[in-house]
């Protein structure tokens, strides 16, 4: 294993692949604990003693999601239609919004229930900041996947190859919005040296603070993360519809299919 900085450099594809399955739509309680845990021990393996300090812990979870963001599942159109037989385009994303917020709320009713555990044993303080982190990261990527789900289904195109969609979906998610056809693409390592990364650190700083509510006693703790998870999803599924709507492109009556011709709003 090589070294960065003096902790053990991470594997992103180990890291993509415990956040991905993270991101799936019925996950029962216990596997989706499990994953969680898999996460807490991936981010503790980088270095505790970092992410104990606030600043040190965003940097690695802005780090983290760039690292992730290309592994994150995204369905097209077509496999959607598969999966949700029967469903409309407005059926369809509110069925996407409803299992993305049934998603994190999981995930934070299982760091809840991680963090009950935590605070049984020793030594407790010093595993917080590394739930909180895994939390959050496992949060956003849920969120990613529905963004770009979200695209599918309002035809809105995004950029081709893992690299840069990953791009586009981590500035939408951090700005709550549908991404920009007109972007170019790029690597995800331009995400890191450009506002679009200040732009993710306040936005993951804020569900960072937001995720502080795990570390409540036991059951409520969970109960509370879980409530304010699925409302956020909620809240970011609804703005990111409404700005796609506004840049779907037209699409031909039933009547005509000349390319001038546009749906009605």
């Amino acid at each position: 294993m090589s070294e960065r900085g003096g902790a053990p450099e991470r594997d992103p594809a180990e890291l993509g692949a415990t956040v991905a399955a993270l991101t799936a739509d019925d996950i029962a309680p216990v596997r989706r604990r499990q994953l969680l845990g898999r996460l807490v021990g991936q981010a503790r393996a980088r270095g505790l003693g970092d992410l104990f300090k606030p600043r040190a812990a965003v940097r690695w979870m802005v780090d983290t999601v760039t690292e992730v963001a290309p592994h994150v599942p995204v369905r097209d159109l077509a496999t959607l239609r598969r999966h949700f037989e029967g469903l409309d385009d407005e059926a369809l994303a509110d069925r996407l919004v409803r299992n993305a917020a049934r998603s994190t709320a999981g995930v934070g009713a299982a760091g809840g229930g991680v963090a009950a555990v935590e605070w049984a044993v020793t030594p407790t303080l010093l595993s917080a900041p590394v739930l909180l982190a895994a939390e959050t990261v496992a949060v956003v990527a849920i969120e990613l996947k529905l963004i770009g789900e979200l695209h599918e289904i309002y035809r809105v195109p995004m950029p081709t190859g893992r690299g840069p969609r990953a791009v586009a979906l981590v500035h939408a998610w951090a700005t709550q919005r549908g991404v920009n056809p007109m972007m170019p693409g790029a690597g995800v390592g331009a995400v890191l040296g450009t506002a679009a990364r200040r732009e993710l650190r306040d936005t993951v700083l804020r569900r960072f603070g937001r995720n502080l509510t795990t570390l409540g006693p036991f059951l409520t703790g969970a109960a509370v993360a879980s409530y304010l998870n699925r409302r956020a999803t909620r809240s970011l599924g609804d703005q990111v519809r409404t700005d796609l709507r506004r840049k779907r492109p037209a699409l031909p009556g039933p009547s005509s299919a000349l390319p001038g011709s546009s749906d009605r709003p």
